[in-house]
């Protein structure tokens, strides 16, 4: 990934660009010492002067109005705060008609923000005040006061803390009275910059130390950049959390979530003092310190899976790759490319208007529909479907383009959801509540609606992370998740009255992942990587649990890795430093999981021809064969050793190998028996005529089998010995009985052994 920059030959401006700020993907307002308002417009290259400010008025930060969260139709901001060096901020239209001006600080206001919802405004001053105003300019409190000047201000996601810089310290205050304040040193010069991105809830700083440094919202140190030539300026988190973007002098840098660098340019700007991304996170805008407005586009984004690799070469086109016959095309969009994934064998991308629906197979013929709202923030995929999250809603489609569902609950912020926070499988979608982070939402996928019994799943903690395996039955579907304290739990989906086990899995878990063909877990456990070949062993014998792991040593990954993802078997982590890394895990697990009625099959099959009845029972009951277990039930409880060993001959389909086994141990009437139950009648009268034995049971069973079926004797054979013969059935069974003591008696004085199992 890297970052192509546009720079006009001369400035617009003449004077430094103190803020820039976003009202569309396309349009974008910069401010100046010259105090002119000067709009851009992307889509034809224009600029036009919206305003000149009196003289006294040298503009500082600009920050559009927040568009509502859930509307229909994209509408553009209509209104920005200006804060200037008067101890002044300006509530200013679209059109550059200065709405409202209010006295808010002695000297300069160094920074104004709105909150998320709009409802309120925080404005930071030299004098060292922490002003919060109403939505029409209204002071409502002052939050705090300090000597030293406050350089930067950022609004918590949930708004209701503000985090704010007091020289090298940074201060996270809560807006209620007497809430417990974090504060703690950041860097070792003062802060010039913060931001808070609310959808990951990590923080930006960047001081006059040279650095740039990633925090958790409970001030623990994610990532601190190596020293830079010049004091970084101005920092910037992307909408979706996943990217954010570092200025300073000459110097614009493109860097992922955890820290790392993607990419570093070296525009002609001079210090960059501010920097806006577009409301669709496709690009950056950076006011210079020399008079330009630099924008840069982000270009060259990878989306891997199996063979296939994509690259976003433009803003409009994608190159996709076979590796494994260097086979390359090329996708053409009519609009800018804002969202994509590869996964289960289907590109989804969505555009600005459109979205696009390809099949690894077929990459000439995508399915292509239009999008409901406007910008996609996210795409998750499963095997028979795909999710799209935007501003207005979560929306579930199939890949041959069908809208499917759309869940929704109470108080749902679509603009703050990710990877970690959602998640789908084929029937199912989760979903972590933001209001309560103990919460996670069950969703049947087809239909939208809750799941079971419309009970949501809670947790005695903040979950962090949520997974749904992939594979199996929808009773059988399980959810993994990373609770606040790092352990890791899982449970059942179907949730129907009675409360569902949670279960503890692992401790000091960071990232984990399920497979994508068949429920193997995987995850990053403080020192060791750790894989769940069988999760569900929980519910089962959890005694064995740790037989059916895999661990390895996780030193190799550095700090803070990071699951990517889990294809067949082999898992892609990121290191802290932006390096993948595979691991093979072994197969056959897998193909235990994914063959396991054919492993059944094998086992049955093993055991019949090694004559472990036993065995082939299981084995047969576990792939549903219920007449073969039957059978095999009646095996066991035959006499003789012999009359087993011809049963499971026969039950092999060695039909003549069984009648030699009986005929050579002298059991001829069981010999003919067998015959008469496969309905050999030719066979069952022939021995009996050669032993000179049961031809009446012979002639008997015949003229049974014949009523049965209303026919009438035609063979010449039973005709000849069936005359002048009476059926005496009594005398028939009492011969049988006979028969079957005396196979007893013989066989008590050598009681057979049992089967001691397959060979090994």
């Amino acid at each position: 990934m890297r970052l192509k920059i546009s720079l006009l030959k001369e400035p617009k401006h003449q004077e430094l660009v103190s803020c820039v700020g976003w009202t569309t993907a396309e349009e974008l307002y910069s401010c100046s010492d010259d105090h002119q308002i000067v709009k851009w417009n992307l889509l034809t290259g224009e600029t036009s002067q919206i305003v000149k400010l009196p003289d006294d008025i040298y503009p500082i930060d600009l920050h559009w109005f927040p568009k509502s969260l859930g509307i229909k139709k994209q509408t553009q901001a209509e209104i920005f705060v200006l804060t200037s060096s008067d101890g002044k901020f300006h509530l200013i239209s679209k059109l550059g008609r200065v709405e409202k001006s209010v006295d808010a600080h002695s000297g300069a206001v160094l920074a104004g923000r709105w909150n998320y919802e709009g409802t309120a405004l925080v404005t930071v001053g030299e004098d060292g005040q922490i002003k919060i105003w109403s939505k029409t300019g209204m002071l409502r409190s002052t939050l705090a006061h300090q000597g030293t000047p406050v350089y930067s201000v950022a609004w918590g996601p949930d708004s209701e803390k503000v985090l704010y810089t007091a020289g090298k310290q940074l201060i996270i205050k809560p807006l209620q009275p007497n809430a417990k304040i974090l504060q703690w040193k950041a860097h070792d010069g003062i802060i010039l910059k913060v931001d808070w991105n609310s959808v990951n809830d990590l923080i930006l700083s960047a001081g006059e130390d040279c650095k740039y440094k990633v925090w958790d919202s409970y001030g623990r140190p994610l990532y601190s950049s190596q020293p830079h030539e010049h004091p970084i300026t101005s920092v910037a988190w992307a909408p979706d959390g996943e990217l954010f973007a570092v200025g300073s002098f000459h110097t614009l840098r493109l860097c992922d979530k955890t820290g790392w660098s993607y990419a570093l340019e070296k525009p002609n700007t001079g210090s960059i003092f501010n920097i806006a991304w577009s409301i669709d996170g496709t690009q950056i805008a950076g006011a210079c310190g020399n008079g330009h407005v630099v924008f840069a586009h982000v270009v060259e984004q990878r989306w891997e899976w199996k063979n296939f690799q994509v690259t976003l070469t433009k803003r409009r086109t994608m190159q996709v790759r076979n590796v494994l016959n260097d086979a390359v095309d090329l996708l053409e969009f009519r609009d800018r490319v804002i969202k994509a994934s590869l996964n289960y064998a289907h590109l989804v991308v969505s555009t600005s208007l459109q979205c696009y629906v390809f099949s690894t197979k077929n990459w000439n013929t995508p399915l292509i529909f239009d999008l409901k709202e406007g910008t996609v923030s996210l795409i998750l995929q499963a095997e028979r479907h795909f999710l799209l999250v935007d501003g207005g809603g979560i929306y579930l489609y199939s890949y041959e383009g069908r809208f499917l569902s759309s869940p929704k609950f109470p108080g749902m912020r679509t603009d703050i959801l990710n990877a970690q926070t959602v998640s789908l499988s084929n029937d199912t979608i989760a979903i972590k509540d933001k209001a309560d982070e103990k919460i996670i939402f069950l969703f049947e996928a087809s239909t939208g609606k809750p799941m079971g019994d419309g009970k949501f799943l809670s947790h005695k903690n903040e979950v962090l992370e949520i997974a749904l395996d992939q594979k199996g039955l929808t009773n059988d579907r399980k959810i993994a998740f990373i609770d606040k304290n790092r352990d890791l739990y899982i449970t059942s989906v179907k949730r129907f009255g009675k409360e569902e086990q949670i279960i503890k899995l692992g401790t000091m878990v960071h990232t984990l992942a399920w497979s994508d063909t068949c429920n193997i877990l995987c995850g990053l456990q403080d020192t060791r990587f750790t894989v769940w070949y069988y999760p569900n062993t929980v519910y089962v014998d959890r005694d064995i649990l740790p037989k059916t792991l895999y661990e390895r040593d996780a030193s190799e990954f550095s700090k803070n890795p990071h699951i990517v993802s889990f294809v067949g078997n082999q898992v892609t982590i990121r290191r802290a430093d932006g390096s993948l890394v595979h691991i093979s895990i072994s197969p056959y697990p897998a193909i235990l999981h994914e063959y396991e009625q054919t492993m059944w099959a094998c086992l049955a099959a093993m055991a019949v021809a090694n004559q472990d009845m036993t065995t082939a029972e299981i084995a047969y009951a576990a792939i549903g064969e219920i007449d073969k277990v039957q059978y095999i039930n009646s095996i066991k409880n035959l006499p003789s050793k012999e009359s087993k060993m011809a049963h499971i001959l026969m039950f092999s389909g060695n039909i003549q190998e069984a009648e030699i086994v009986l005929l050579q141990a002298g059991l001829v009437y069981q010999a003919i028996q067998i015959n008469i139950n496969l309905y050999n009648w030719e066979r069952a009268l022939e021995l009996a005529v050669k032993y000179k034995t049961h031809v009446d049971t012979v002639l008997a069973y015949r003229q049974k089998f014949l009523e049965t079926f209303g026919k009438q004797e035609t063979n010449k054979r039973y005709l000849q010995y069936a005359e002048g013969l009476q059926i005496d059935w009594e005398k028939i069974k009492a011969k049988i009985e006979m028969e079957i003591t005396k196979e007893r008696e013989r066989s008590s004085g050598s009681q057979p052994t049992k089967s001691t199992g397959l060979k090994h």
